[in-house]
Formats: C-alpha cells, structure tokens, sequence
C-alpha cells in the first residue's frame, strides 16, 4: 500500500487577505440580516394582533384575500345570461366591463325581455322561466315570486351589493317645495290628486310609473306593495324611465319616482326634495338646484353622502338574484355576487355613482359607538 504524506502549502500574504475579506463579508451580512428581522418582527406582529384583535381576523383575512376581481376564486368558464333592473345600468357600463377585463374567461350577456319592459321585475321573471342564468334588481324578491321558485324545485336567494336612492321628478315649470313619503303614496293612490294639496299650485297630478310587475322600483305603503290594483286610474303606464322622463317634461302636473342615479342628473325634468315630514325636506341632488336652462352646461349630481347616512328618506338596496338548484345557473350568481363584494368591486360601484353596500355597514358600525 502506497504511504502518502501530507504537505502543508503556505499561503501567500494576499490569499490570506482574500480569505479574511470574505469571512468579514459574511459576518456582515448575517448581522444585517439580523438586525432586519429585529426590526420588522414587532412590526409583522403588531400587523397580525391588529386583525386577531378586531374579533374579526378570519373575515378581515378573507377580505384582503379576496380584495379584487383576480384573486376570487370558483368562477365558471363560458357564457352566461343575465338580465334585469335598469337602474344596474353604470354598473353594467363601468363594473362589469372591468370584470370582463380581469376574468376574460367569464363571459356576460345582458338580455332584454321580449313582451315587457326592462325592470327588476321581468328580470326575475325571465330568471324563474329560465332563460337568464342570474338577474340583477332594485327591489327585494316578494313572496310570490320566492313561491314560485319553490314550486318550480329551487329556491331564489338575494344578495346585496350596493344601495340607491329613490328620486321623484316633476315638470320643471312646477312650482313645489317638495313632497313627504306619505304624500307620494297618496298621490299614487289617488288620495291627493291636486298639487294644491300639497302646497303648489291648482293643477290636476299626473302619476306615471312602470307597470308594478315590470318596474325598478315599488311603492310601499306600511309593509304593503303597491300593486296596480291599489294603484289609482289616474296613473298613466309607461314602457321605461327614458318614456317617462319625456312625458312627465310634456305634461305640467307630471310625476314620476325612479332610481336616484338615472334621473337626479336630466335637463327634462326636476327632482324634488323628499321628507319623512314636511320639515325634513332633504334634496337627492347636491344643492343648490341647477336651473332648467343651465342645463345641459352644467347638471345636477346625486348627493350620495345623504343616501350613504340614511338621512334621505327613500333608497333601495340593490341585489344579486340567485337561482339556487346547485347548477352553473348558481356558481355562476354567486361568483358575480362574490366579484361585486370585494374591495375592487364596491369601489368601481361607487365610481359608477352609486352607493357601496359597505358603506351602509360603516355607518352602522359608528352610530353603535
């Protein structure tokens, strides 16, 4: 067996130099390293208590994990029809144009009813005969319609996104200071039928709306749903808001209710201050009142911050009309539903000048301060 001896090589001055550098190097790093991780440690902390301690850590967290339309999860593949409430319309332009762009793998239809006007009320209709795969509204579902879903094997659920105002519009010419909630339901129901009744001048009422099945909006009385069978004979049909506003411009006593952000911004028309009493008189506009001919130069714009505290006395909240029979009809509502609820969706909701349906959980949350 060979016998190999070890020989020791001496180094020379500049080798030991390098090595020493590089041992020096390293010790720097690592306590750089150190004093990084001693510096955020209590910060990442105080980060994580601050969402433990709110007793709303789990929620927060799903919260921020789902803060934009990217990072929602079990949203189906392919095309999808939905219809409904004309008041969706800026949602529809600005939201779902946005969503189409981040998730160009959900694909949405909006389609017109084929014998009714567009509404909230047809939307549905055309959800419980199958023919959309979710409906968007501007009215909670009444208990005919929940009935026939179940009798048709599913049931129909409503989810909240946003909320908006109810405005009511009057011939511009018309001198009134404003109407009461209790006095437009009379009105509507034939009980006041003279705007002298109400403080303006002596000229018949012209009611318009939406036919009940068909509309946006209703008109409550107590818990009460205004049908067309409550409502009075004096109250003139029309197809759309867009017909309305145009009758309501060609007739002196004209009147006409519907949502806040389609109507409070029209030359046609003026939008009336409402109260729950006659000293409570609260604009839907921002004040003061742009008169008919500055209009369209400048326009009057919704006051959101009224309908976000609560003070104005009439909104209505928007919903997400879900068929659940655990079909792609469902995944599909409820992953729109779910789009629409994150921080991306609510905030590209109150830039199409309605009102986030957080918002009125915010304004909860403070007055139980």
């Amino acid at each position: 067996m060979a016998n190999h001896s070890r020989q020791s090589i001496p180094l020379s001055h500049d080798a030991v130099q390098l090595i020493r550098g590089l041992i020096i190097g390293k010790v720097v790093t690592l306590a750089v390293i150190g004093g990084l991780w001693l510096w955020l440690r209590p910060r990442l902390q105080t980060d994580y208590g601050t969402l433990s301690s709110s007793g709303q850590g789990a929620n927060n967290r799903s919260a921020l994990a789902t803060s934009n339309f990217k990072t929602v999860s079990d949203v189906p593949v392919g095309s999808f029809n939905y219809g409904g409430s004309t008041a969706w319309a800026p949602i529809r332009q600005l939201v779902n144009s946005q969503i189409q762009i981040a998730r160009p793998e959900l694909q949405l239809r909006y389609v017109n009813p084929a014998n009714a006007s567009p509404g909230s009320g047809s939307g549905i209709r055309m959800l419980l005969d199958g023919k959309l795969d979710f409906a968007e509204s501007s009215r909670p579902l009444t208990d005919e319609e929940k009935n026939l879903a179940r009798q048709r094997g599913f049931i129909l659920e409503q989810r909240q996104v946003g909320i908006d105002g109810i405005a009511v519009v009057v011939n511009p010419a018309l001198k009134v200071s404003g109407l009461t909630v209790d006095q437009l339901q009379q009105i509507y129901l034939g009980q006041i039928t003279n705007w002298k009744q109400v403080g303006g001048p002596d000229l018949p009422i012209t009611p318009f709306s939406q036919r009940p099945e068909n509309a946006d909006i209703v008109l409550i009385s107590g818990k009460q749903v205004l049908d067309q069978q409550a409502l009075s004979s004096n109250v003139q049909y029309v197809y759309s808001t867009t017909e309305a506003l145009r009758r309501v411009n060609q007739t002196p006593g004209g009147v006409y209710y519907a949502s806040a952000r389609g109507v409070v911004h029209q030359c046609m028309v003026k939008p009336l201050p409402l109260g729950l009493t006659d000293a409570q008189l609260i604009p839907p506009y921002r004040e003061s009142l742009v008169p008919p001919n500055e209009c369209p130069q400048k326009r009057n714009q919704l006051n959101t911050e009224v309908i976000k505290n609560g003070s104005y006395p009439m909104t209505t909240n928007l919903f997400v009309i879900i068929k659940q029979n655990k079909g792609p009809e469902q995944q599909v509502g409820e992953a729109y539903t779910r789009l629409l609820q994150t921080e991306q969706g609510q905030k590209a909701i109150e830039q199409a000048g309605l009102v986030p349906a957080r918002s009125q959980e915010s304004v909860a949350r403070s007055e139980q301060k």
